[in-house]
């Protein structure tokens, strides 16, 4: 390994860089220029130590970090010391289960606090089927339903229990299967969130959460025009479905059953909890619940990140990072990720919960243990794990809507299923990497795009379509389809800006004619720092003027590239 810097020591070259930062500060417009330069990202001087250097003096700040002991070994303790250290581990351990119960506890009391707040608007709009005859409606509103209750299984298994007792039909639940896939991200990203305080700690889990959700996007976008034009996912439920099971056998008429006098059934006694003969209402105790459970949540959260950064270190570390990032033996080493699918599979159908599953990998990936290569597939089975609670929810159905409870589970699988074809069987498509990759990159520079994304992806958004979704499919596709159409230009755009841009005209070969706030985040990140009095949003100083140096055409030019 090269030498990494140490003691906060910073390289000359970046001094002499940051240094040239304030003869260059008025010319902020012209970010485009250094980008299309294609010139690497500048290393924080502050953390530079937390990932292997390159040779040009760069870190790669997606490589696994060293591990040091910093501790005595196990033969340098005495008696006292190797009892002490027991003692040490076990309570750690014992904390560590503690965290990850009370967690799930929280989970489950902020489930039931959002049924309380959202009991009346869920009934008022299921109602007559208004919005589910809108697959993007369906889309929507599998990821609110998951985003409240926190659970992709609890979401599937009530889409089930809806089917089975026909309150719902098989069509009309395909769109909610693949929200429910696309909200059950949010806990992996919630639980990145209590890393934000080293960047290179919180760019590696947040980027690990962002790639379960770009693959369920990516999957959605996919599959969403293919089964609302052919009904792919409902054709090849129903055709597996009619292979598996062979016709039933015509059963003998039923019998009278014999006329007997009973006696009343008992009265239920009401059931026993905390605000059990309180005047509250239902919209005050799920107030209450949701307050309590969100600082359960977070006070597990940053719990079960400190015992893992304190109990993840040294030979331990190094050993578990060396089984979880193994590989097979030359010419076998490409079945080790279908392994890793197979391992989150099996975990998932142990725990019965992805967001278990995904709030235990996310930490892992932020201290350095697993790399985003091989969270990867594990993400990925814990899809296919979650689909196993649907299964059992719909054997669980009525005789006469059995076959259509299990037809929305083997939905909800081979949605996952065709999403592994496309995502990863072909190592070059495997595009949810990279972006994430991209992603953690931004997010580690601007800290705030996290809070953004959270809100915008799981929240505003979705509430803003499914409002349009209500007002009728042609407001929904009169607002939807403009920045849709929009957004894929830009894409296209700045694809083409990179690698070929001699294909666009002159003026669209950069995006320097828009204003700064239109193509750069720069602004919007001094406006969050002047409202953030804290400052935990905005990154350090020393940070902020090498980015400003990197993206000023005039300090380029006077520097040697």
């Amino acid at each position: 390994m090269p030498n990494s810097l140490t003691g906060g020591q910073v390289p000359p070259r970046a001094l002499d860089t940051v240094g040239l930062v304030d003869q260059g500060l008025g010319n902020a417009g012209a970010q485009e220029t250094a980008r299309s330069l294609a010139l690497p990202d500048p290393t924080p001087a502050g953390t530079a130590g937390s990932a292997p250097t390159l040779e040009e003096g760069d870190t790669d700040p997606w490589a696994l970090p060293q591990l040091k002991d910093t501790g005595q070994s196990w033969k340098e303790l005495s008696v006292t010391g190797r009892a002490l250290q027991v003692v040490v581990g076990v309570l750690k351990a014992c904390g560590l289960l503690g965290g990850l119960y009370l967690f799930i506890c929280s989970l489950d009391i902020l489930s039931s606090a959002f049924q309380l707040l959202g009991s009346k608007v869920a009934g008022d709009a299921f109602k007559d089927n208004v919005v589910l005859s809108n697959p993007v409606a369906g889309l929507v509103l599998g990821v609110l339903v998951t985003v409240l209750v926190q659970s992709s299984s609890t979401s599937s298994s009530i889409v089930v229990s809806m089917v089975a007792s026909k309150l719902l039909t098989v069509r009309a639940s395909v769109p909610i299967i693949m929200g429910v896939n696309v909200g059950t991200s949010i806990t992996s990203t919630l639980v990145s969130m209590a890393q934000s305080g080293d960047r290179d700690v919180f760019r590696r889990a947040f980027g690990g959460s962002a790639v379960h959700g770009i693959f369920n996007w990516l999957t959605v976008l996919v599959l969403l025009p293919l089964e609302s034009a052919a009904a792919l996912l409902e054709r090849l439920s129903a055709l597996t479905l009619g292979v598996a099971s062979p016709a039933p056998a015509p059963r003998p008429a039923p019998r009278p059953p014999p006329l007997r006098c009973r006696s009343p059934a008992p009265a239920r006694s009401p059931g026993r909890h905390l605000f059990a003969g309180t005047v509250l209402t239902d919209l005050a105790v799920g107030f209450i619940l949701l307050a309590a459970s969100l600082l359960v949540l977070c006070a597990c959260l940053v719990l079960i990140v400190k015992l893992l950064n304190s109990v993840l270190r040294g030979r331990i570390a190094q050993a578990v990072r060396t089984v979880l990032n193994a590989d097979f033996p030359f010419p076998f080493s490409w079945l080790s990720g279908y392994l890793a699918i197979l391992v989150g599979a099996g975990l998932t159908f142990v725990l019965q919960s992805s967001s278990v599953f995904t709030a235990a990998i996310v930490p892992l990936m932020g201290v350095g243990v697993i790399s985003l290569d091989r969270a990867y597939p594990l993400l990925l089975g814990s899809n296919i794990g979650t689909t196993t609670t649907a299964l059992l929810a719909a054997l669980a159905s009525p005789a006469d809507t059995l076959l259509s409870g299990v037809q929305v589970a083997l939905i909800h699988f081979f949605f996952n299923l065709i999403g592994i074809l496309l995502w990863y069987v072909v190592p070059i498509l495997r595009l949810p990497i990279p972006l994430a990759k991209h992603f953690g990159d931004l997010t580690a520079r601007y800290r705030w795009v996290a809070i953004a994304y959270l809100l915008l992806g799981f929240l505003l958004l979705p509430l803003a379509a499914f409002g349009l979704s209500l007002a009728g499919g042609i407001v929904l596709a009169a607002v939807g389809g403009p920045l849709v159409v929009l957004i894929v230009l830009i894409v296209l755009v700045t694809v083409l800006q990179r690698h070929q841009p001699a294909w666009l005209p002159r003026r669209l070969r950069s995006w320097a004619w828009l204003p700064l706030w239109l193509r750069s985040l720069e602004p919007w990140d001094r406006l969050v720092s002047r409202c953030c009095p804290c400052q935990v949003c905005s990154p350090p100083q020393a940070v902020a003027k090498e980015a400003h140096c990197y993206e000023n055409p005039e300090v380029l030019a006077s520097q040697q590239l």
